[in-house]
């Protein structure tokens, strides 16, 4: 009984919580002025797409969604790859001043992103990758906030399964991709949802780096 009706409360929660979009869809198909009528219509009475096919035709919408599509999936794949090996390298490794450096590099998220639009600007302007992908793709290719999230769950990972590896010839590569990927499952999926939908959303630093119309 007890479980009937957490589920029932969990159905309820996700009908309240997704009947806004479903919504928002549906009221995108109806025709100018319905969607402000009172009791307002679930479904539009006639399906009408002339709305999408003026922002088509005036917008050069399929382009920049192209360009979301692109620019999310390889900041979310680079993402994924540097700081799983970053973090991975902090949880695992032993080198001089680990713990300090690992400090410092948490210390500079307090610096807003604001302040080092400039300097990033300037830098990938030197590069010539200014409108390009990669002058949104490269910064966002490594995160504190990944290494950290992949650090702190790589530690629950015992060093046995590292030291049998070892002992058994696999390489340092080796181990990370058969053994500490599979396991990071959770968090890598975490950390890319995180990543795709800040890239996807993010406005201002592809306004300043992608000046070109035909971007």
């Amino acid at each position: 009984m007890k479980k009937i009706i957490i589920i029932t409360i969990a159905l309820v929660v996700a009908v309240l919580t997704f009947f806004p979009f479903l919504w928002m869809i549906s009221a995108s198909f109806m025709s100018t002025g319905e969607a402000n009528k009172f009791p307002p219509s679930l479904f539009p009475n006639k399906f009408d797409f002339s709305h999408y096919q003026i922002l088509f035709s005036r917008l050069n919408l399929t382009r920049y969604l192209i360009n979301s599509v692109i620019i999310s999936l390889g900041a979310t794949f680079f993402s994924l790859l540097l700081n799983s090996m970053g973090g991975y390298a902090f949880a695992k490794f032993r080198f001089q001043n680990k713990n300090k450096l690992f400090k410092l590099l948490l210390s500079s998220m307090i610096i807003p992103g604001q302040v080092t639009m400039l300097p990033v600007f300037l830098l990938l302007k030197n590069l010539g990758l200014i409108n390009t992908y990669w002058a949104i793709i490269v910064p966002g290719m490594a995160s504190i906030f990944g290494i950290f999230l992949i650090r702190q769950y790589a530690l629950s990972i015992p060093d046995s399964l590292i030291e049998a590896a070892k002992m058994d010839g696999a390489t340092e590569f080796q181990i990370y991709y058969k053994i500490i990927l599979p396991l990071c499952k959770p968090i890598l999926v975490t950390l890319g949802l995180f990543t795709f939908m800040g890239t996807w959303n993010d406005f201002l630093w592809p306004l300043i780096v992608m000046t070109d119309a035909n971007m």
